[in-house]
């Protein structure tokens, strides 16, 4: 896979009792079709705090190469011959971040082993998002003191590890038929733990965190069978 320099935080609102529906469908039909033009699933998951919520990760290597293999998977055969099925499960798809890495070599760890289509349901850890608000673009500065904040924050008793930090990818939406969340300044950190019974919040430093526009919101993500991202 390319180095991912853009990533997509996509978070689906389905209709009650439909996000099973979807996850078959996504994890038989909509993997490998867009892996093969050359985008990466980096993982998908239900939301472990609404049973109603479908979360996945789409990277790119960059904003015109996004634009480019979108068009080619949504107007091709795979997407036109499921997208009804797709769409009847959906209330809201537009919940979408555009995100690229903090710094470098603070993307999501590529590659990994992906379950065949139909592998069983396994029990795994969490992966948790906590996306911190921001009234401008993340400084330089918030993106140093976080790094030297991480070795208290992970590890040791804490039961989490640390896997990627991400700000706003602030450039135009080079896909408009998809629409993503726009005027907003963005710092996402990315954990796993591996018992879920051990989850909790990774409050930031206060020095950073009185700095936030408002409160940091966390996300619960539990990967399905066939998630690249997964324990």
């Amino acid at each position: 896979m390319s180095e991912n320099n853009v990533v997509e935080l996509r978070q689906y609102k389905l209709k009650p009792g439909q996000r099973n529906v979807l996850i078959e469908l996504f994890e038989r039909e909509f993997i490998e079709s867009q892996e093969a033009l050359g985008m990466e699933i980096i993982g998908t998951f239900r939301d472990a705090g609404d049973p109603d919520r479908f979360v996945w990760l789409r990277g790119f290597p960059d904003m015109e190469s996004r634009a480019k293999l979108l068009a080619a998977f949504y107007g091709g055969p795979v997407w036109k011959a499921h997208r009804e099925v797709a769409n009847a499960t959906m209330l809201d798809s537009d919940n979408v971040l555009l995100l690229r890495p903090a710094w470098h070599g603070s993307d999501l760890p590529g590659g990994g082993i992906r379950a065949p289509v139909g592998a069983p349901e396994i029990p795994r850890g969490v992966v948790t998002v906590t996306i911190c608000y921001l009234e401008q673009p993340a400084p330089e500065s918030f993106i140093q003191d976080f790094r030297r904040a991480t070795p208290s924050m992970f590890g040791g008793s804490s039961g989490a590890r640390f896997l990627a930090a991400f700000v706003t990818e602030s450039s135009p939406n080079t896909f408009p038929a998809l629409p993503v969340r726009e005027g907003e300044n963005m710092f996402a950190y990315f954990s796993h733990f591996g018992d879920p019974s051990s989850v909790r919040v990774l409050r930031l430093p206060p020095d950073l965190e009185c700095s936030l526009a408002k409160p940091v919101e966390t996300l619960r993500l539990l990967p399905t069978p066939r998630s690249r991202l997964n324990a």
